[in-house]
């Protein structure tokens, strides 16, 4: 039943109802993403976060452009060596304009080294132009 004028217990009773619902639908859409360093991120799941790029160089060549991109255009804040897999891996991890940025560097085969970039925001979302970019620019590192 609808309150009179000047009365409104029916607005307390939906307020409740209404809040837990938002908290609910909010909690569903973002959770929790898998880097490509290994590792868990708060974000939004199932949107498009990385870009993978393949070099006929060396693991190593590779991993060391990556690092010097990061740092030149950011700040390193990360880099590691996985030894669960069974081919060499190696990560990178850093902040580039307030977005921060995982690297993975593995050798697909003994010629070929690809390179995984993925970028997030603070809040979760993915900027996949900052990715290409990053990724772009180990490229042209690596032709030096």
């Amino acid at each position: 039943m609808l309150d009179g004028l000047g009365e409104c217990g029916c607005i307390a009773g939906m307020k409740t109802k209404i809040f837990p619902g938002l908290l609910g639908a909010l909690v569903i859409v973002t959770g929790c993403v898998n880097t490509v360093s290994g590792r868990k991120t708060a974000g939004m799941p199932f949107i498009k976060d990385s870009i993978e790029g393949r070099y006929e160089r060396s693991v190593d060549q590779v991993f060391e452009a990556a690092k010097e991109v990061i740092k030149f255009h950011g700040t390193l804040i990360n880099e590691s060596i996985l030894h669960t897999e069974t081919n060499q891996v190696k990560t990178v991890e850093g902040k580039v304009n307030q977005r921060t940025v995982w690297v993975r560097v593995e050798a697909a085969d003994p010629k070929i080294t690809t390179v995984t970039v993925q970028t997030r925001t603070a809040g979760g979302g993915s900027d996949v132009d900052l990715a290409h970019e990053i990724e772009k620019q180990i490229a042209l590192k690596l032709v030096r």
